[in-house]
């Protein structure tokens, strides 16, 4: 099975079935953020992207941007490879779950 496949066939498990699903860090740092949008299935389907395209520890990272987002300008624009490289994996997240929360 192709990866990207995989990854649509993780997050329909996950969208239709919420209930089953474990709260990750992401999941968790989205329901506990101000935003408007936040909402258990947003974040669930969020989660979801972000298990199917992020390592637990890119998961832990990127979660912290929700309470301090100048973190995710500093990571952005660092010149270190691992943060380059984090970026990159933050970046298909996005769009991972841009395509299938919105």
């Amino acid at each position: 099975m192709k990866p990207t496949t995989l990854a649509a066939a993780v997050l329909a498990m996950a969208v239709t079935l919420p209930t089953l699903s474990l709260a990750g860090p992401i999941d968790s740092a989205c329901l506990r953020s101000e935003r408007s949008s936040a909402n258990a299935r947003t974040c669930a389907c969020i989660q979801a992207a972000a298990d199917a395209t992020l390592s637990r520890a890119d998961q832990r990272k990127a979660a912290r941007f929700f309470t301090d987002p100048d973190r995710a300008q500093e990571v952005r624009v660092s010149k270190g490879a691992a943060d380059s490289a984090f970026w990159q994996r933050y970046r298909a997240f996005g769009r991972t779950a841009e395509a299938y929360c919105s």
